[in-house]
């Protein structure tokens, strides 16, 4: 069990992540990061530990951002060390991925990914859909809601998941399989989030994702579609 949070609207963005994951410590200890996009450069803080760490690190490396996207980590694949915290990003460093629950085909995933060219530098299960979001969105040229939307049936197990990219402003798009993703609805501001508490601070109006559903969050609004 792991905690995810995201934002998008005109606070700044790295108190709104860091409070959130703070309300969902609870569902993972082992280690957290936050990963942000500002003027199109994507920036990242994670490391090893409890919460506190992560916010040791910025207060020595501090960063802001437009939006973003943060996560907590109770570990499953991989040890909870820095490199494996997430978000996970692809060969490019341009797409970020947190993650919640277990992809059981990952090392078949992997492996082929590998053989096609990828490099891999944690030993997450995670890492292998920032990778496979690469692969479908054809350098660039597929909107990353349309390349996750062509991943989540390679993905064999459960997860609730929620990616960006440097290359797509104001967007933050969500996925869910299975654990809980609930979108929150703000005052020209959106949030996606593991649980209700990350939320109550800015809005009580939310909703969840039904399995199979994919969000795209913009600083427009938020577009439902149904993968099947």
């Amino acid at each position: 069990m792991c905690g995810i949070v995201g934002y998008i609207g005109n606070k700044r963005v790295v108190p709104v992540l860091v409070e959130g994951l703070r309300k969902l410590e609870y569902r993972g200890y082992d280690s957290a990061g936050i990963a942000v996009v500002e003027n199109g450069e994507l920036k990242i803080r994670r490391s090893a530990g409890k919460l506190r760490d992560l916010e040791e690190v910025l207060r020595t490396s501090p960063l802001d951002g437009q939006f973003g996207i943060g996560h907590t980590r109770w570990a499953t694949h991989g040890r909870p060390t820095e490199e494996n915290a997430h978000p996970h990003r692809d060969c490019k460093g341009r797409i970020v991925v947190v993650h919640n629950g277990t992809i059981d085909n990952y090392l078949d995933l992997k492996t082929r990914l590998i053989a096609a060219g990828h490099r891999f530098v944690t030993e997450t299960d995670t890492e292998v859909i920032a990778h496979l979001l690469e692969e479908n969105r054809a350098g660039e040229g597929v909107p990353l809601e349309d390349a996750l939307r062509k991943v989540m049936p390679q993905l064999k197990g459960i997860f609730a998941l929620v990616a960006l990219t440097s290359s797509e402003a104001f967007k933050i798009v969500a996925a869910r399989q299975g654990p809980p993703l609930v979108i929150g609805l703000g005052d020209k501001e959106y949030f996606v989030a593991s649980d209700i508490p990350a939320l109550l601070e800015h809005t009580r109006d939310m909703f969840f994702l039904d399995d199979g559903e994919v969000a795209t969050v913009t600083q427009s609004g938020v577009k439902i579609v149904d993968v099947s």
